[in-house]
């Protein structure tokens, strides 16, 4: 039986974290086989693409560089952990995916979303989330809640730079909307909670 694959999207300091330890312990809770993952990162390998990615101390990384390292570390992580995962019938629950990279360097950057997909769909081997659910939070609020004690060289880009990513997730949703859910995360917890359980309720009864 194939498995499940989940994906959290959001901006930064969402609470995307907080509800992805929550899927975890529901998950576990009632009995379903699943692994806990992450983007850049996921693998060793994908972990040290990572390091490369937010180390503060790499300014003058290309965009272009910055979208093939993110293309690569989830390349790695589809062919390692992703694919093999689902095939023995797991959920596969991750945190942020191609979505991501298509808001951050496609319109952030500045690349393109189309360019972004295209250096992504080579190491995808066809494999899309059969539920996003999408954190929906003013950017500016979520920024300040992770730049207060210091963020990584994505975090600390700027209000600016991090409004461009929120505007690409808008563009995102109104363009590819299949298998999206949006959660309102400006509620409270229980209530975020709440919306993220009912949705994954619904995401894994599907076929």
């Amino acid at each position: 039986m194939r498995g499940k694959f989940i994906t959290l999207e959001g901006p930064d300091g969402s609470g995307k974290s907080t509800m992805l330890n929550l899927i975890g312990q529901y998950l576990k809770e009632n009995g379903y086989n699943y692994i806990i993952t992450r983007e850049p990162g996921g693998t060793k390998i994908g972990e040290k693409i990572r390091d490369i990615i937010i180390d503060r101390d790499h300014e003058k990384m290309g965009a272009e560089t910055e979208a093939l390292l993110f293309a690569a570390s989830r390349a790695q992580h589809v062919h390692e952990k992703i694919i093999p995962s689902i095939e023995e019938g797991k959920v596969v629950v991750c945190d942020r995916f191609l979505l991501s990279s298509l808001a951050y360097q496609g319109v952030g950057r500045g690349l393109g979303i189309e360019r972004v997909k295209m250096i992504n769909e080579f190491g995808l081997r066809g494999i899309i989330p059969d539920l996003i659910l999408f954190f929906h939070v003013d950017p500016e609020v979520t920024l300040l809640r992770k730049t207060k004690e210091g963020g990584d060289r994505l975090e600390e880009e700027g209000g600016a730079f991090h409004k461009q990513v929120y505007d690409g997730y808008m563009t995102l949703l109104r363009n590819y909307p299949e298998n999206i859910v949006i959660i309102d995360a400006s509620k409270p917890i229980e209530e975020v909670y709440a919306q993220t359980i009912n949705a994954l309720k619904v995401g894994l009864k599907s076929n």
